[in-house]
């Protein structure tokens, strides 16, 4: 799943959680699926930033 498509689902995983309509083992659910879904976009985000100080370091020298 590419970068926007994941924070869109973070997104709809959040509001359904501040909804306070989902039972709780279906919050449960959603907050574990949110977790691996963060730390996907984490580590994408991680790898920009490095691509980026790579980059800006190869036109510093």
């Amino acid at each position: 799943m590419d970068f926007e498509k994941t924070v869109k689902e973070l997104e709809k995983i959040v509001t359904s959680l501040e909804s306070g309509e989902l039972s709780l083992d279906e919050s449960l659910e959603q907050y574990k699926k949110g977790i691996t879904l963060a730390n996907e976009c984490k580590k994408t985000l991680d790898s920009a930033k490095l691509e980026i100080e790579r980059i800006t370091d190869s036109q510093e020298s």
